[in-house]
């Protein structure tokens, strides 16, 4: 999908106005529709609060993604990284076991 569709989902997914939206990032709802209907391009900075302000990726916004991430998940992931090496490697090995379970319990059901 277009930048401008990925936007209008996001922003319809988080029951925003075209209005609200562009309140939220500094600008005008008409300029927030001709980003919808791909007829201009935001800058990389109204792009960036547009994407903070739905809480998806930039890679979302412009369709390197089509997975919408949950933010508080990635803040989790960023302070994983920041953990010792020893201390990532256990949470990696919990995730693994914690998904290869899941995904058992997903084939068998």
């Amino acid at each position: 999908m277009s930048f401008g569709e990925n936007v209008a989902l996001a922003r319809k997914r988080k029951k925003l106005s075209q209005d609200e939206l562009a309140k939220k990032v500094g600008t005008i709802s008409v300029t927030i529709g001709r980003y919808e209907r791909n007829e201009i391009k935001p800058s990389i900075e109204v792009a960036s609060k547009i994407a903070d302000t739905l809480e998806v990726s930039l890679d979302y916004l412009v369709g390197k993604s089509d997975i919408v991430l949950d933010k508080s998940l990635v803040k989790k992931i960023a302070d994983i990284q920041k953990l010792p090496q020893e201390e990532r490697d256990c949470v990696n090995k919990m995730l693994e076991a914690f998904l290869r379970d899941f995904n058992a319990k997903k084939a068998y059901s």
